[in-house]
């Protein structure tokens, strides 16, 4: 971020800023006990222009926050992360607006608010604010690109097979419905080369191939796919591209037009620590006009000069959390999301060197190669079974993450901005002695 951008981010926080530098007079309620506010956003942003991924202080500052239950060891970003006071604080005034006065009236400033939230992710994700729809999740989004297509007998689709069930089972429901063909690839297990991730996807291509759909960040192995030169080749052939962002909305920097595809999608929920029910889908601004909207309701014109709003007319919605998604992009732009990058990417090394360390037959479903992974880690313990494991990983230490199976069987662990290099060492040694214990 520009020092010309922090100061508008300050300008436009100040309100949330000053609440935030009284925190001994504010209380958010986590539990039982109330937690309060440690650092403002506006402090935060000064101190990260000097900070770097390895920063302690700084990300202890960052930690405080989250209302993090004490002495909790939570790495499931993947899957949902807590949001920070400013957001919580920003659905939680504006829902008790709405309870207070649900008039029209009043609730007209929703739809300013609605479009403040979609110029911030246009700015975030370096997109345009007419080719962003704000949905409810991943999974909507992608529903909602696989619904609007046009496809029929004779097409052909092309998916990875480490796909979301979203971007996945969901094309083979709508094939046995309209008759086309899914085709799914499989990469090499352990990737090290863009080029040898490339070829296999163009190789399934062929003349009837209309979308290549896949997971930027695989959920299930921690696999980074090079989306640029994927979305290059399918554009070169003339197919669509569809980018599941579920793992790198929030976790590192994107550039859609850089990157060139044709749709992508994100929930608010996960690594943008965002407010839940909110999700982002962007539609190039050329295939905005074919495509159909799911659901129609009142306001719905179906006219391009719209954009992509024509795609998220979704009737009544949770109007505080689709406000509070521009709060959270602010969190993220007030840390800088270069930071907020390497700071994901620095945790996530320091748990493998650290797990291998400790237990040197472990291998890892995610690759060691830079650029071929980010903030997913998947670790394979020379255990028979994960299963005891990943549950005593939480009922007895206090440690959160996901457990896998099928072809990528181990423990997921996807730490965040809000995990401290104490908290990686800590899960290093804790598998260590479940190991030995197993």
């Amino acid at each position: 971020m520009t020092v010309s951008d922090r100061r508008t981010f300050l300008k436009r926080t100040a309100g949330t800023a000053a609440a935030v530098a009284a925190a001994p007079a504010l209380a958010v309620a986590a539990g039982p006990t109330p937690v309060r506010f440690a650092v403002s956003l506006a402090t935060l942003s000064e101190r990260a222009r000097s900070a770097d991924a390895l920063d302690e202080e700084f990300w202890e500052m960052v930690r405080r926050q989250f209302p993090l239950s004490e002495g909790l060891i939570l790495m499931n970003a993947a899957n949902l992360c807590p949001s920070p006071f400013p957001v919580q604080e920003t659905v939680f005034r504006l829902t008790r607006d709405v309870d207070r006065d649900a008039s029209f009236q009043n609730r007209s400033k929703f739809g300013q608010l609605r479009e403040a939230s979609r110029e911030a992710l246009a700015r975030y994700l370096g997109a345009s604010a007419d080719e962003i729809a704000i949905t409810r999740n991943t999974s909507e989004s992608n529903n909602t690109v696989l619904n609007g297509l046009s496809l029929g007998a004779g097409d052909e689709i092309v998916i990875w097979d480490q796909n979301h069930p979203t971007n996945s089972l969901a094309w083979d429901v709508r094939a046995e419905r309209w008759g086309f063909t899914v085709k799914r690839v499989s990469t090499p297990r352990i990737p090290t080369t863009s080029s040898e991730l490339v070829d296999v996807f163009g190789g399934a291509m062929t003349d009837r191939t209309r979308v290549l759909a896949f997971s930027h960040v695989s959920n299930v192995s921690g696999v980074r796919l090079p989306a640029r030169d994927l979305c290059r080749m399918a554009s070169d052939r003339d197919v669509l591209t569809l980018v599941d962002g579920a793992q790198t909305f929030g976790s590192i920097r994107v550039d859609l037009h850089r990157m060139g595809c044709d749709f992508y999608t994100g929930s608010a929920h996960k690594w943008l620590v965002g407010p839940k029910e909110a999700g982002v889908l962007y539609v190039r601004e050329s295939r905005i006009p074919e495509m159909w909207a799911s659901v129609v309701g009142v306001g719905y014109d179906g006219g391009s000069e719209s954009g992509a709003r024509k795609l998220d007319n979704l009737g009544q919605r949770d109007d505080a959390a689709v406000a509070a998604v521009e709060t959270a992009v602010r969190f993220h732009e007030a840390i800088g999301p270069d930071l907020i990058a390497g700071r994901v990417l620095a945790l996530a090394d320091g748990l493998k060197s650290a797990v291998r360390e400790r237990i040197p037959e472990t291998t890892f479903h995610t690759s060691d190669v830079p650029g071929m992974s980010h903030g997913v880690v998947v670790v394979v313990l020379p255990v028979e079974s994960h299963g005891e494991i990943y549950q005593r990983l939480y009922t007895e230490h206090r440690i959160a993450g996901a457990p896998r199976g099928g072809e990528y069987p181990g423990i997921r662990f996807c730490p965040h901005l809000y995990n401290m290099m104490t908290e990686v060492e800590r899960v290093a040694d804790v598998l260590a002695e479940e190991v030995a214990r197993a």
